[in-house]
């Protein structure tokens, strides 16, 4: 017992597996909340035809009198009269002739002239969600670049160390190398039987 104790001491300290563990162990660490965050927003967006991640919008529907369509500039005066608005729009838009649109930050005011009435629409952004895909999407630019590009590294980096950590029958010789071979065939397959 001694003997293998004093084989096993006299044995290297470092080799290419241990050093794959350390890496994998603490480059896991740093980049959990990161992957987490990463993760969530791109399941949000992954379905931005079925909804808006970044936003919940709420419609409301009011009736004012008409107003004519040769009012002319007078049109957006008369709206927001009309609506009782205690402010002018920050901008105003007419997508067709019979049609005003009154911009007010989160509140888009839709006025169908020849008939008043009115679809209120007001967006507000999803706490989280959205400070989540900002990030996701590099919206803040400059040095959060370097930072997903830091992240993506340490992506690299925790899949190739993660073929080193195990040895024998479950690692990248055994069952290890099935589970690789399986996972590079997905993304393979798709690209040659979807995409081409």
């Amino acid at each position: 017992m001694d003997d293998q104790r004093a084989r096993r001491g006299s044995g290297p300290r470092w080799s290419w597996r241990r050093l794959s563990i350390v890496l994998h162990r603490d480059i896991g660490y740093l980049a959990v909340a990161l992957t987490i965050a990463y993760g969530i927003s791109g399941i949000a967006v992954n379905h931005i035809a079925d909804w808006n991640p970044n936003y919940k919008i709420s419609k409301r529907f009011t009736t004012i009198a008409p107003i004519a369509l040769d009012s002319g500039p007078a049109m957006v005066d008369l709206a927001v009269a009309r609506l009782a608005l205690t402010e002018p729009p920050r901008s105003s838009y007419q997508p067709d002739p019979q049609t005003l649109q009154l911009f007010y930050g989160e509140q888009v005011y839709h006025v169908d002239l020849p008939s008043g009435k009115v679809m209120v629409e007001s967006t507000v952004p999803r706490r989280v969600l959205h400070e989540l895909n900002q990030l996701h999407l590099n919206e803040p630019k400059r040095v959060w670049t370097y930072v997903a590009d830091l992240y993506a590294l340490s992506l690299i980096l925790l899949a190739v160390t993660g073929l080193f950590v195990l040895k024998g029958k479950y690692g990248i010789t055994g069952r290890g190398g099935w589970l690789t071979a399986a996972g590079a065939l997905l993304p393979l397959g798709f690209w040659l039987f979807y995409l081409r």
